[in-house]
């Protein structure tokens, strides 16, 4: 009667190792999760149309089977309400390439109508996008900032003792513009950056600055 149980035992131990191998050894898959967010509180939405030619070069850089969502940062950013547009796209080359032509008409739309917010929540914007892509199941996620990256929240919103789950994440800060403030004491400008650095690898993702936006190549290297 021992034996059998030990045996019983020793069996459902050897399922629970071959399970636990089988999901830490699967594939990652080869598709690719893009988010970016837009700034646009105050002056920064003079920067809008350089946003756009982020945005036709990544949809131009994605394939069939990736994921591309575009949202606004303003007062309150936690909310699939800001997302712009999204879409995976289709393995089908002409659907394809109707839903990059109906990403690019809603983009053009919200450029030509968006107004400049009175609170920047990049973290919340930041938080919505996680949830976003990890739905998507992309093998590889990045999350593009468009942002002079200075987080001003309404009052009695909670933000700074929220973690950044960003294991397995790229983000991107993009276009980070000088503030005047900036001009008098940089050490605000690098202090900025020198933060949102900190928490992004404290959470466990990847930094990066591009401000050149002349080397887009960059972005979404792998």
């Amino acid at each position: 009667m021992k034996n059998k149980t030990y045996f019983k035992l020793s069996i459902v131990m050897l399922l629970v190792l071959l399970a636990a191998c089988s999901s830490s050894d699967a594939p990652v898959p080869d598709t690719r999760g893009v988010y970016l967010l837009i700034d646009t509180s105050g002056t920064y939405t003079q920067e809008l149309e350089q946003a756009k030619r982020v945005i036709n070069f990544t949809l131009s850089e994605l394939n069939p089977g990736d994921s591309f969502a575009v949202a606004r940062v303003d007062t309150g950013s936690f909310s699939e309400k800001d997302i712009v547009t999204k879409t995976t796209f289709d393995a089908r080359p002409s659907v394809s390439n109707e839903q990059k032509r109906i990403f690019q008409a809603n983009i053009n739309t919200f450029l030509k109508t968006v107004k400049s917010s009175s609170h920047t929540d990049i973290t919340g914007g930041i938080l919505q996008a996680i949830e976003y892509l990890d739905e998507t199941g992309a093998g590889h996620k990045t999350i593009l900032v468009f942002s002079d990256l200075k987080e001003e929240l309404r009052e009695g919103y909670v933000r700074a003792e929220i973690p950044l789950a960003l294991s397995g994440y790229s983000i991107v800060a993009l276009n980070v513009t000088k503030l005047s403030s900036d001009n008098v004491d940089p050490r605000e400008y690098l202090g900025r950056l020198n933060d949102w650095k900190q928490r992004v690898e404290t959470g466990g993702g990847h930094w990066k600055v591009v401000n050149n936006l002349e080397r887009l190549e960059s972005l979404l290297r792998i």
